[in-house]
């Protein structure tokens, strides 16, 4: 019976507490949830009901005291209600259920985790985006190392930011580039029980049902993937990558810390805003969202095939086969590079060098981590290339800068080497190119005079003119010096005395000839021809507008301030919040002022209609600011990441 009434009143008590939630919600001028609102509109009657316990019986007996008490008493009601939600929503923002709950939660457990990592290595003050002044040589060799100790407890995510931040020679000074060059993501397979499982998921059968044989032991294991010797039903030889079960979700969770880490190191660190890191970790995280779907690697396996590298085998996919966690491509059979025949190698490393400069150059998509294990020697004599999940991309745009770029480098010219140099990377507004310039021209001075012949050194060279400038280098170039760096490794195993600078100058040169033939003039003629006709075209009538309006006095221009909708928005909730911050402080002020005054008609033993007046505006008051909290709170919320 006890619970069929309650049952019966529970309307009635929702129908008390609803205007509570709507003005509550028109208040705080945000969407909040209909049990979180009802259950603080719950405790600000609870509140008011003390409230009114509290004042003698006599009072609220008083017909003019008791009206001029309920604004209090409701003001009491409403702004509790408000202080809970404003509470609740710091504890528990909004959107926020049980599933992100248990997400939150276990970001806090990593959160903690890493944290313990950085101290346990002396990396605690620099995750607090704090900086040890005055490191020498030595310090900085001995924090590098601590680094990458961190980086490899930390797990796959952050073993991938530091081979990423590795290869970035223009952010990292070179003791921290090549201590990093160390870390090494090779880890144990995975238990068989949940790569079958696994398998069995996306191919939607088990791997005997799909395969004709497939080997559970794996040919290699990495941080990501594992691969596996397979055949198909049709006799043809297969290898099988499969994405280690569990790495994606562990991937996302890790992402989500760097870049909130990242955020919050570069609102507090000077540093950390001279390096981007906020942009870093962006790019950081679409490079591993890329690695993490093999569709992406398969896509990329066609692309760089259609380069024509005559030299140079790259496998074949089996679409039907393959999905995000799982890749199946032709078997490639060969020996490491390392057993060539040594009348070979000289033929093998101009093939390989040309092959990836005719990607960069040319196709614009190109192998990003070329390094000994991800090529081999194949039975008739040509390379094999295997691992797409690292691959660049370059648009014409860029592909032309650092064709200039290499151009100005072979000619020695400072003027076009700076020229190329600001068309492929970010440059600031404040740069000053003519001492860019002189920089430049130091640096061919240095590595194209007489009796010297440029060597790797030159690129290290113009790294750092890039960062003692303070230029941001986009993430395809730095990948692209990323894959020469590397390359030039795996050449200088396959061919000790190979000559990295002077192949590329005569690639260079060669693509320079290339261009200047007659029927390559010709449609370079033509493209420009079309591309600028339309412009031609419509040059004669603006033209004649401009002269119209000219000789009409009617010519005018009109800037519009605050065209951009994000900028009015900005304006307006700086406006709204001073006004309420005004708003509040004068009725705070006139509320004292009432209280502590002595005046005004008395309307009980101990309170004066003025003292009625200043416990309205003091309700007011409060109310104000509160909303004014709350609209901050949710502002930084969203500027800033959770």
């Amino acid at each position: 019976m006890d619970i069929l009434l309650g049952l019966l009143t529970l309307p009635l008590y929702v129908l008390v507490l609803w205007p509570l939630v709507v003005a509550s919600r028109r208040v705080l001028g945000v969407r909040i949830g209909a049990v979180r609102a009802l259950c603080g509109a719950a405790f600000g009657w609870l509140v008011a009901g003390g409230i009114a316990q509290a004042f003698p019986v006599s009072l609220l007996r008083h017909g003019g005291a008791a009206l001029g008490l309920l604004i209090p008493l409701a003001g009491s009601a409403f702004l509790a209600t408000l202080i809970f939600l404003f509470l609740a929503e710091m504890a528990l923002p909004h959107g926020v259920g049980l599933g992100r709950l248990r997400a939150r939660i276990s970001r806090t457990r990593r959160y903690s985790q890493i944290s313990r990592i950085a101290i346990k290595h002396g990396l605690g003050r620099y995750l607090a985006g704090r900086r040890e002044p005055g490191l020498g040589p030595g310090r900085h060799a001995k924090l590098a190392r601590s680094l990458r100790r961190a980086l490899e407890d930390g797990g796959v995510t952050f073993v991938k930011l530091g081979q990423l931040l590795s290869t970035r020679a223009d952010l990292l000074p070179p003791v921290f580039a090549e201590e990093l060059g160390r870390l090494q993501d090779q880890v144990k397979p995975a238990p068989a029980d949940a790569v079958r499982a696994l398998l069995s998921a996306e191919l939607g059968a088990s791997p005997e049902d799909v395969f004709a044989e497939f080997d559970p032991e794996p040919l290699a294991a990495a941080s990501v993937a594992q691969v596996y010797r397979a055949r198909l039903r049709s006799g043809e030889d297969v290898v099988v990558k499969v994405q280690r079960p569990g790495v994606r979700e562990q991937a996302e969770r890790d992402i989500d810390i760097v870049r909130r880490v990242a955020a919050a190191l570069e609102e507090r660190a000077d540093w950390a805003r001279s390096l981007g890191v906020a942009e870093l970790a962006d790019g950081f995280a679409a490079a591993l969202a890329e690695e993490l779907d093999f569709t992406i690697e398969a896509r990329n396996i066609a692309a760089v095939a259609a380069t024509s590298c005559p030299d140079v085998v790259v496998p074949t996919v089996h679409k039907a086969l393959s999905t995000e966690r799982v890749l199946v491509m032709s078997r490639l059979t060969g020996k490491p590079l390392e057993t060539a025949p040594a009348a070979d190698r000289k033929r093998l490393a101009r093939a390989l060098l040309r092959c990836l400069l005719d990607q960069v150059m040319i196709g614009g998509v190109f192998h990003a981590d070329p390094h000994p294990g991800n090529l081999m020697l194949l039975a008739d004599g040509r390379l094999g290339l295997l691992d797409f999940g690292s691959v660049g991309r370059l648009d014409a745009g860029l592909r032309g800068g650092l064709q200039n770029l290499v151009l100005a480098l072979d000619r020695g010219d400072p003027a076009a080497l700076r020229d190329g140099l600001l068309e492929v990377v970010d440059r600031t507004d404040d740069i000053d190119e003519q001492r860019l310039e002189r920089a430049l021209g130091a640096l061919v001075a240095r590595h194209f005079g007489p009796g010297r012949a440029p060597g790797l050194d030159l690129f290290t060279g113009l790294f750092r003119v890039v960062a003692d400038f303070r230029l941001s280098v986009p993430p395809p170039i730095a990948a692209v010096f990323r894959a020469l760096a590397t390359v030039e490794g795996t050449l200088a195993t396959l061919d000790p005395g190979f000559d990295v600078v002077a192949e590329s100058r005569a690639f260079a040169a060669e693509q320079v000839g290339a261009g200047l033939r007659p029927d390559s003039l010709r449609r370079t003629a033509v493209n420009e021809v079309l591309a600028l006709l339309p412009v031609l075209r419509r040059i004669p009538r603006r033209v004649d507008r401009i002269g119209a309006a000219l000789e009409e006095g009617r010519l005018a221009v009109n800037v519009r301030l605050f065209s951009d909708e994000r900028d009015r928005d900005v304006v307006t909730g700086l406006v709204h919040e001073v006004l309420l911050a005004f708003a509040g402080a004068a009725t705070g002020l006139m509320a004292v002022l009432l209280l502590t005054g002595t005046g005004g008609p008395r309307i009980a033993a101990d309170l004066t209609l003025h003292q009625v007046f200043g416990y309205n505006l003091l309700v007011i008051s409060a109310l104000v600011g509160l909303r004014l909290l709350f609209v901050v709170f949710r502002r930084s919320g969203r500027r800033t990441p959770r």
